[in-house]
C-alpha cells in the first residue's frame, strides 16, 4: 500500500508560474504575468492523471496566499481563477481586481 503524500506548491518566478507536484512529479500549474502591482493569472491546468484530487483548488489557494503576502493583487483572467474567487468572494475581495478590456488587451500583448 502506498500512502498519500501532501501536494507541494512552488512559485517559479523565472517561469512566471506556480507549479503543484505530487510525489515529486509535476501535476499542474498556473501561469501569470505581472503588471505593476497586479498578478494577472491567465492559465491553469492539472494533468488528467491527477484529476479529481482537488489539486487545482490547492494550487490556486497557495498562489493566492503568496500574492497576498507579496502585497500584490490578483486579476483572474483564467476561467478557473474567476470561478474560484467568485465562489470565495468574501475571503478574496480584498486582493482581487476586476478583469477589464484593458487588462485583456495587455495580457494578450504579453503572450504574443
Amino acid at each position: 500500500m502506498t500512502s498519500a503524500t501532501t501536494p507541494v506548491v512552488e512559485h517559479r518566478p523565472d517561469e512566471q508560474r506556480y507549479v503543484i507536484t505530487v510525489d515529486g512529479e509535476q501535476a499542474g500549474l498556473t501561469e501569470y504575468r505581472d503588471r505593476d502591482d497586479q498578478r494577472v493569472f491567465f492559465h491553469t491546468e492539472v494533468d488528467d492523471r491527477f484529476a479529481g484530487q482537488g489539486l487545482a483548488s490547492t494550487l490556486v489557494t497557495e498562489a493566492l496566499a503568496d500574492v497576498r503576502a507579496a502585497g500584490k493583487r490578483v486579476v483572474p483572467v483564467c476561467p478557473y481563477w474567476a470561478k474560484y474567487v467568485k465562489k470565495r468572494q468574501e475571503e478574496t475581495s480584498d486582493v482581487v481586481d476586476a478583469v477589464t478590456p484593458e487588462v485583456l488587451t495587455w495580457v494578450r500583448g504579453r503572450l504574443g
